[in-house]
């Protein structure tokens, strides 16, 4: 017989389980190295509830036992999870029993119960509401932890986790001189946005109404090099609503559909990125600052980090965050209709095949025929 916990409290309760025993007439060995296991006063390190007891902290692992367990032997069924930027959460029911429907936060021996309902509906749409996109469907990655105890308790065999890493092609990208001809066209077809050239290096764009803003920078060409800065404003003097940075090579569809929406938004149909997503065939991914989508096939992420507030979303080329291609990063306050927009228009960019050298061509002339139009355009 094989005691293995995710709550590291195997001595504690080898001991518990001697008691019994000799209680019942069975005759019990304890060899020494356990013994001194059982004997040993032991804390875990930066334990989020330092103010709990010694005894106070293994009812909260004895907790966190059971849910670990309950998941593992299918009594409780996760629906969906999410990181929110510090811990695993999640939402699920179990089988039976009274607290049927309930929301799961924290990982290993501090996992615990933070809300419950009596209707499962109403349990995942709270779910959703609270972390948007971030909710990926079924349970999280299996913990360092989690795995080392589950092949234990299979004799050490190869558990049921695995997680291919498939080498994607290269993402779409901007070829050299693609942003130049972008802006260009840009002023030539769309008179709403006025031309400002403070410095050589510097182009400003100013939508007529006087709420949005784009800067681009004629020198940025390394991948990591800041190209433009987009800004929304509440009025022609007011505060900023939320702002975007765009790196170079980041493909011009995703730029065009940005401006496309702060000029003359489509209508939205209330279908969110969420959804697009997961209907294009993108996989959730996980990381430990964010949470999102991947499309795999040509190395493309789509990401959420909710208590960020300058790059609360991020749409990234590359199989790396760290050295993506390119890079959209959002600030708190973007409206989800825009969203929903850049994400379709990344799955159109990402179902398409990968261009050939030769075939690459320049932007055609309008902003309108570089961008999908999934919606229908508000008269």
């Amino acid at each position: 017989m094989v005691l293995a916990r995710v709550d590291r409290e195997e001595p504690h309760y080898a001991n518990l389980a001697a008691r019994q025993l000799r209680r019942y007439g069975f005759t019990v060995d304890i060899t020494p190295g356990l013994q001194d296991e059982i004997d040993t006063k032991w804390e875990w390190a930066n334990y989020p509830f330092p103010w709990c007891t010694r005894e106070e902290v293994r009812e909260v692992s004895a907790e966190a036992q059971r849910i670990h367990d309950d998941i593992a032997e299918g009594r409780f069924v996760v629906h969906l999870h999410a990181n929110d930027g510090q811990n695993t959460v999640a939402v699920g029911s179990y089988s039976t029993g009274v607290r049927r429907h309930v929301h799961l936060h924290g990982e290993d021996h501090v996992r615990q119960v933070s809300s419950t309902f009596k209707d499962k509906t109403e349990a995942i749409a709270e779910f959703q509401r609270l972390y948007s996109v971030a909710a990926h469907p079924g349970p999280a990655p299996l913990t360092d932890l989690e795995r080392t105890v589950r092949q234990v308790l299979t004799c050490g065999q190869p558990i049921a986790y695995t997680e291919a890493v498939t080498p994607g092609a290269e993402p779409p990208a901007a070829g050299p001189g693609e942003h130049e001809a972008f802006i260009q066209t840009l002023f030539a077809d769309e008179p709403r946005w006025e031309r400002y050239r403070p410095f050589d290096e510097t182009t400003i764009a100013v939508n007529e109404s006087l709420t949005a803003r784009a800067e681009f920078d004629h020198e940025a060409r390394h991948r990591s090099d800041v190209a433009w800065t987009i800004s929304e404003y509440d009025g022609p003097v007011g505060e900023r609503i939320w702002h975007a940075t765009i790196t170079a090579s980041t493909p011009v569809p995703l730029i065009a559909t940005i401006l496309q929406h702060l000029d003359s938004p489509p209508v939205w149909s209330g279908e969110g990125p969420h959804e697009i997503l997961r209907a294009a065939g993108w996989s959730p991914a996980s990381h430990p600052a964010h949470a999102g989508w991947t499309a795999g096939s040509r190395s493309v992420t789509f990401g959420h980090t909710p208590h960020s507030t300058a790059d609360r979303w991020t749409l990234h080329g590359g199989d790396n965050v760290d050295r993506a291609a390119w890079m959209i990063r959002l600030s708190a306050g973007v409206a989800e209709a825009l969203l929903a927009e850049l994400v379709s228009t990344a799955t159109t960019l990402v179902a398409a095949p990968p261009p050939t050298t030769a075939a690459r061509v320049m932007p055609v002339a309008r902003i309108s025929a570089a961008v999908p139009q999934p919606h229908a355009r508000r008269r």
